[in-house]
C-alpha cells in the first residue's frame, strides 16, 4: 500500500519503503562518500578541531534533515563561512566560536518565525543561475588542484595561482585515480541500466580499487583519532563585537541557507522548499551544533545538488548520510581512509562543471538578464557567494531603473505607438514627437505601457487639450491597462478619454474595423495588393496582429517552435464560425490541438472517414494528451440538418451527416430535466456530444489509455447567445454547469 504526502503545492507524491530503498538510499551513501572529506576540509581550513565537521554533517543530515522545510537539501558545514569562522576561531577560540554558533542559531529560528526569509524569492532566476555556476567553477577549480596532487585554497584566483605549480608538479597516481573517477561519471550514463547504480558510487570504487591494486601512491581520507568533543564557552571581548559575530554568522549562514535551497528546487521537480520552515530547522541545527562544539551549519548547493543528481526523493537521504557518517567515524575509520581525495575531487569536479550550463546562459541572452547572470558569477568566482549575489542585485536593479526611465515611441502616420514604462525622465522624447504632428487631425496616442507617473500623464494631457483646442482631435488608446484613463476619472473640467474600439482579441473584424479611428494600414505604394490590403477584413487583422498582439505572444511561440508542441488536450469541435476554442478555455498558443469539422463529429472507427481517426491516433499516441473534449454549441446548423432532413441527397453534407444518425437515436433516449427547456435542434447537440464521447471507446488507443489511467473523455456544450459553457453529463444526456475545481 502506497502511503501519500501532501505537498506545499497542494499535490500527493507517493513515498515509501520501496520508494525510499530505491532511491534515497543509494543517493544517501554517495552523499556519505563525498560529505566526509568536505567536512574535514572546511573544518581544517579554518583552524577548527576535525571533529567539529563531523559532528556538524551528522547534525545537519539527522536533525536538520528531518525538520527541513526543502527535503531535497543537504546541510553541514557551511562553505560560505570558511573565512567568517577562521577569523572567528584566530580571535575568541574555538569553544568561544561555539557558544557564537549556539547563539547565531537562536538568531536564525527567531528570524524563521517572522517569515522574513521570503524576501529570497524575489531574488531574479538570473541571480540564482548565476550563484549556480559561480560556484561550480569554484567547486571545479579547487578540485582540479585536488586531482593534480595538490591542496585546494578557498578561493578561486588562489586556485589558479596554485595551477602551474600543481601541474609541474602533478602526482601520477592522483591524476590517475581522479582521472579515472571522472571518466566514469561522464561514460556511466551511457552504460544500459546505469541508472540502477549511481555513478559517483561507481567512480569512487573502481577509483579507490585501481589506487589499491596498482599501489599508486595517492592521499587518502584522514580521519581524527580523537571523538571529544569541545562544549561552548563565553567569548571574552567587547558585547558590541560579540553581537556583531552571532549577527554575522547568523545572516551570513542563512543566506546561503536559503538561496542554496531556491537554487535546489530548479534541479527538480518535486515539492517545493518551505524557506520559513527551513531557516528554522538550520537554526534548530545550529543550536545544537553549537552546544556539541560543531562547526556552524549552513545548507549547501554542492552536496544538494549531488543529492538530487543521484537521485533522492525524499528528505530520507539526508537523514541516512548523516547516520552513515557516524557510524563509519565509529566503526569503519580503517576502510574509510583507503578512499583516494583525488578521487573524491574528480566527483566533485564534474559536479561543479554541471553546474554551468551554456543552455541557460543561451535563455538568459535571449531574455536580456545576461549581464546580471555575469556579475553574479564574476562575484561568486572573486570575492565569494554574499558579495556575488550583491552584484548581481546592483545590476539587476540599474537594469530595472534603466527600463523605467526609457520607452519606445514610434510614429506610423497620424499614430504614436509608446512601449514600455512612461515615467518623468523619459517623457521629453513623446512629448517632442507629439508637438510634431502635423495641425488638426486626428491622432491616435497608443499606450502599450506598464507604468504611468503623473508627471508624463499632465505632459500628455496638456498637449493633448492644446492641440484639440487648433482643430485636431485625440484618442488615447490603452492596449494593456488603463494608466491614462484611471489618472483622467474625477480631474475637474477634463472630459473622459474618447473610448476605443473593442479589444481586438475578443470583438469581431466588423465591430473595430469599421470604427471611425479603425487601424490605418502603413502607406504602400499603388497596387491590387495594396487595394485589397485596404478592404480585406482578415488581412487587416493581421496587420493587427503583427502590431499589438504578436510582440506579447512571440516568446511563447518562440519556446514552442524550439521545444515542439505539447498540448495536452484533444479538442474536438463544430467548425461554426461563431465557436472559438481558445477563448472559451482561455487557453493560448500550444495549450489544444483541435479537430474541427460540421457538427463536432466522431466517426466510428469502422466508418469510411480516417482523417478524425488520424488525429485522435496523433493525438493520443504521439503527443500523450491527458484530455479528449467534445464540444457542441446552441443553434448548430448540422443539427437543424439532422432534425429538418434538410442536407440535399447525395451531397457530401448528406453523406457526412449519416455518421450522425446514432446521435439521433440517442436523442430520443429520457433528457435530464435541465435540457427539457431547450429547442429541439439544441436538446440534438447535447445528445449529439454525449454520442461522440461512446464513439470514441471505438478507438483502440483510446480504449487502452483510458484502461491505463492515461487519459479521460470530457464533453462541452457552449451556449453561444450567453457565452456559457457546461459539461455534458453522457448518461443523462444532460448538463451540469462548469465550477472551478476545488
Amino acid at each position: 500500500m502506497n502511503h501519500l504526502t501532501r505537498s506545499n503545492a497542494g499535490e500527493h507524491t507517493p513515498h515509501g519503503p520501496p520508494l525510499i530503498l530505491k532511491h534515497d538510499l543509494p543517493a544517501s551513501f554517495v552523499l556519505f562518500l563525498i560529505s566526509i572529506p568536505l567536512s574535514l576540509g572546511i573544518a581544517h581550513a579554518t583552524g577548527a578541531p576535525l571533529m567539529a565537521g563531523i559532528i556538524s554533517a551528522v547534525i545537519g543530515g539527522v536533525v536538520v534533515g528531518a525538520l527541513s522545510g526543502a527535503p531535497l537539501q543537504i546541510s553541514g558545514p557551511g562553505t560560505g563561512l570558511v573565512v567568517i569562522v577562521a577569523g572567528l576561531v584566530a580571535q575568541f577560540g574555538w569553544a568561544a566560536t561555539a557558544a557564537i554558533t549556539l547563539a547565531a542559531g537562536v538568531l536564525q529560528v527567531a528570524l524563521g518565525l517572522t517569515g522574513i526569509s521570503r524576501v529570497v524569492m524575489s531574488l531574479s532566476p538570473a541571480i540564482v543561475h548565476g550563484m549556480l555556476a559561480g560556484i561550480g567553477i569554484s567547486i571545479a577549480a579547487g578540485q582540479f588542484v585536488v586531482v593534480l596532487g595538490g591542496t585546494a585554497a578557498s578561493s578561486v584566483p588562489a586556485n589558479l595561482a596554485l595551477l602551474p605549480g600543481a601541474l609541474a608538479g602533478a602526482s601520477q597516481g592522483s591524476v590517475i585515480t581522479g582521472a579515472v573517477a571522472i571518466a566514469v561519471l561522464l561514460l556511466w550514463p551511457r552504460v544500459p541500466r546505469a541508472s540502477l547504480v549511481p555513478a559517483p558510487l561507481v567512480a569512487v570504487i573502481l577509483a579507490t580499487s585501481l589506487a589499491i591494486g596498482l599501489r599508486l601512491g595517492v592521499s587518502h581520507v584522514d580521519l581524527p583519532d580523537s571523538h571529544a568533543l569541545t562544549f561552548p564557552e563565553l567569548p571574552r571581548g567587547s558585547a558590541g563585537t560579540v553581537v556583531m559575530a552571532v549577527v554575522t554568522v547568523a545572516l551570513v549562514a542563512s543566506m546561503e541557507s536559503l538561496l542554496s535551497a531556491v537554487a535546489t528546487d530548479r534541479l527538480h521537480d518535486g515539492p517545493r522548499a518551505r524557506l520559513d520552515k527551513e531557516l528554522i530547522a538550520q537554526g534548530t541545527g545550529n543550536v545544537l551544533a553549537g552546544a556539541l562544539g560543531g562547526f556552524p551549519i549552513s545548507g549547501g548547493l554542492a552536496r544538494s545538488s549531488t543529492n538530487v543528481a543521484a537521485g533522492a526523493k525524499t528528505r530520507y537521504a539526508a537523514i541516512f548520510q548523516g547516520l552513515w557518517i557516524a557510524v563509519a567515524v565509529l566503526a569503519f575509520t580503517p576502510a574509510l581512509e583507503l578512499i583516494p581525495l583525488s578521487a573524491l575531487a574528480g566527483v566533485l569536479f564534474v559536479v561543479g562543471l554541471k553546474l554551468v550550463s551554456l543552455e541557460r546562459m543561451r535563455n538568459l541572452l535571449q531574455h536580456g538578464e545576461f549581464a546580471v547572470y555575469a556579475a553574479t558569477v564574476l562575484g561568486v568566482v572573486l570575492f565569494g557567494l554574499l558579495e556575488g549575489v550583491v552584484a548581481g542585485l546592483v545590476i539587476a536593479l540599474l537594469r530595472a531603473l534603466y527600463r523605467l526611465t526609457h520607452c519606445s515611441v514610434r510614429v506610423e502616420g497620424n499614430r504614436v505607438c509608446v512601449r514600455g514604462s512612461l515615467v518623468f525622465l523619459g517623457v521629453g522624447r513623446l512629448v517632442r514627437e507629439l508637438r510634431a504632428m502635423p495641425q488638426g487631425q486626428t491622432v491616435v496616442l497608443e499606450l502599450h505601457i506598464d507604468y504611468l507617473d503623473h508627471a508624463s500623464y499632465e505632459a500628455i494631457n496638456d498637449w493633448r487639450e492644446g492641440y484639440e483646442r487648433l482643430g485636431g482631435r485625440v484618442r488615447v488608446d490603452e492596449v494593456h491597462d488603463t494608466w491614462f484613463d484611471q489618472a483622467n476619472q474625477g480631474k475637474p473640467g477634463r472630459h473622459k478619454t474618447l473610448p476605443g474600439p473593442l479589444p481586438r482579441w475578443f470583438a469581431p473584424w466588423s465591430h473595430w474595423q469599421g470604427t471611425p479611428d479603425a487601424v490605418t494600414l502603413p502607406a504602400q505604394r499603388a497596387s491590387s495588393a495594396s487595394i485589397l490590403a485596404e478592404s480585406d477584413p482578415m488581412l487587416r487583422g493581421m496587420h493587427e496582429f503583427e502590431r499589438r498582439s504578436a510582440p506579447l505572444v512571440r516568446p511563447f511561440l518562440h519556446e514552442l517552435a524550439m521545444r515542439g508542441q505539447r498540448p495536452q488536450q484533444l479538442f474536438i469541435t463544430c467548425a461554426d464560425s461563431r465557436v472559438v476554442p481558445n477563448l472559451i478555455t482561455t487557453s493560448g498558443p500550444g495549450d489544444l490541438f483541435c479537430v474541427r469539422n460540421i457538427g463536432n463529429l466522431v466517426p466510428m472507427s469502422s466508418a469510411g472517414d480516417k482523417s478524425v481517426g488520424a488525429a485522435i491516433e496523433y493525438a493520443v499516441e504521439v503527443l500523450n494528451v491527458s484530455t479528449i473534449v467534445v464540444c457542441g454549441h446552441s443553434d448548430c446548423g448540422a443539427m437543424k440538418a439532422l432534425v429538418n432532413g434538410s442536407a440535399p441527397r447525395g451531397s457530401h453534407l448528406h453523406s457526412w451527416l449519416r455518421n450522425a444518425e446514432p446521435s439521433l437515436i440517442r436523442f430520443h433516449a429520457p433528457t435530464a430535466p435541465g435540457c427539457a427547456e431547450l429547442p429541439v435542434a439544441d436538446r440534438l447537440s447535447v445528445a449529439n456530444v454525449a454520442q461522440q464521447l461512446d464513439n470514441l471507446l471505438g478507438y483502440p488507443s483510446v480504449r487502452e489509455a483510458i484502461v491505463a489511467g492515461t487519459l479521460t473523455l470530457k464533453g462541452l456544450y457552449f451556449d453561444i447567445s450567453n457565452a456559457r459553457v457546461y459539461l455534458v453529463d453522457p448518461d443523462r444526456n444532460g448538463l451540469e454547469p462548469v465550477r472551478a475545481p476545488a
